[in-house]
């Protein structure tokens, strides 16, 4: 993910511009501001020296219940704001959502990944943990690591790992079937792990693949939030977009923790998926020919 490091011009600038939305609401003087703990109240007293340098006097207060307005340093997925929404009050913030990137403030310290291990140390407070406890101190910046193993996906372009070759298919027009491929992804509902194997094959039309670039293509995709179904989908259009086979096969068996560690906690079970595209779907014989090459 692209970080952003936000030097303490852009916080004035964008304090100023929260200011003259505020002002432009003929708010009471002096007008109280409260700050989202934590970001939003090093931002509500940049706003509070704005609204004062535009000749507004201007109070940051202890309590939602107490202002008239709510500031936070960022909105990204909206769900602060929808938090603080019951107490009726105007929520401002110096930026919006940045498009995915990663906002560093001044007050997150000199290190860039602060802000980030905010999120894995809060969890484990929320569950009820100690992230002083000797084995959970390095705990944040391991998940962080994790993490961006997990989702590096995000950052691979399926069209820079598909090189086709055209030397060594004349005439090889077969099915090419590469079975039990790994797959290790996250489901998007619950962040929980979700893996097995994947069986692809293509029918080529003048050009081949690499088969270790097929394993490849099953990582970019896995290693980002993921549904099965559409997991499955997206290995068999890449391959059409960037091979143009004949046909293609995709089919993907993963056991779901999400629904073996919680909810029905049903072990063992599997979910298949398919994708077939070309040949692959409109033959009944070839596609016949790909499952019984699978058993």
């Amino acid at each position: 993910m692209d970080k952003t490091i936000v030097k303490n011009f852009d916080i004035a600038v964008a304090a100023r511009e929260v200011a003259h939305m505020i002002r432009a609401q003929n708010p009471p003087k002096p007008v109280c501001l409260y700050g989202v703990p934590r970001g939003g109240i090093p931002a509500a007293y940049a706003v509070q020296a704005a609204l004062n340098r535009i000749g507004h006097p201007c109070e940051v207060v202890d309590s939602p219940e107490a202002s008239h307005f709510i500031i936070d340093d960022i909105i990204d997925s909206g769900a602060t704001r929808s938090r603080y929404a019951l107490y009726g009050k105007p929520f401002f913030a110096l930026y919006e959502d940045m498009g995915g990137g990663w906002l560093v403030f001044p007050w997150e310290a000199g290190d860039s990944d602060a802000s980030a291990e905010d999120i894995p140390l809060r969890l484990l407070q929320f569950i009820g943990e100690d992230p002083e406890r000797g084995g959970l101190q390095e705990t944040p910046k391991r998940f962080l690591k994790a993490w961006q193993h997990y989702t590096s996906g995000y950052d691979q372009d399926p069209a820079e790992i598909l090189k086709v070759f055209e030397d060594g298919a004349e005439n090889y027009d077969e099915m090419v079937v590469v079975r039990d491929i790994p797959v290790y992804s996250h489901c998007e509902h619950h962040l929980a792990p979700f893996f097995g194997v994947a069986h692809i094959g293509y029918i080529p039309a003048g050009r081949i693949v690499g088969l270790s670039k097929l394993s490849r293509l099953v990582d970019v995709y896995a290693r980002r939030l993921q549904v099965q179904e559409r997991l499955t989908n997206q290995i068999a259009d890449a391959l059409v977009e960037h091979l143009q086979p004949l046909g293609v096969a995709v089919v993907l068996e993963c056991r779901h923790m999400c629904m073996e560690a919680r909810g029905i906690q049903r072990q063992g079970s599997a979910t298949i998926t398919s994708a077939m595209r070309g040949l692959m779907r409109e033959n009944i014989a070839t596609r016949a020919e790909f499952m019984e090459l699978l058993r």
